[in-house]
């Protein structure tokens, strides 16, 4: 059985072939929530195959990135620093551990929670996730101009500042 056309409401995740509509009705093809729903399907399979066959997840970068930017962190903290689920954040640290990406130690102001630090390890597995990324980038926007994506990333940005801020 087929599964039917996503509606522009909903989401990547409701859609649960994940596949696109064979041919989307013309009332929502020029719906911006639409094409940009459409888009973040699109992107999110880039970045998770590009991802993927560099070893790593889409947690794992956000989790690496973070702590290079603004530096050792609680679990809590990078779970609201990254928008990741505390539980998934423990989860991804865990998987980031074992590959001694990152270390814990006790919080000196605080015995019981951990201090989470980025290894040299983990900056360098940050360094070899830059590529695959960007190469995911130039792949969505591979129909646009350098300008055209500048414009763009700044539209997306204007709009996406907005709603964060309500």
């Amino acid at each position: 059985m087929k599964n039917a056309p996503q509606s522009p409401s909903e989401g990547p995740s409701e859609r649960p072939s994940g596949n696109p509509p064979e041919e989307a009705p013309a009332a929502w093809r020029g719906l911006p929530s639409w094409l940009l729903t459409q888009t973040a399907h699109h992107a999110h399979r880039l970045v998770t195959d590009a991802f993927s066959a560099a070893g790593a997840r889409g947690y794992h970068y956000r989790l690496l990135a973070t702590l290079a930017e603004f530096g050792p962190s609680s679990q809590a903290g990078l779970s609201r620093r990254t928008g990741i689920h505390v539980s998934d954040t423990v989860g991804a640290l865990n998987e980031l551990a074992d590959r001694e990406l990152i270390e814990r130690a006790p919080d000196p102001a605080d015995r019981r929670r951990n201090v989470i630090s980025l290894t040299g390890e983990g900056e360098r597995q940050l360094r070899r996730l830059e590529k695959p990324l960007a190469e995911a980038q130039d792949e969505l926007l591979a129909p646009l101009s350098p300008e055209e994506r500048r414009r763009f990333t700044d539209y997306l940005s204007r709009v996406l500042d907005h709603h964060n801020r309500r």
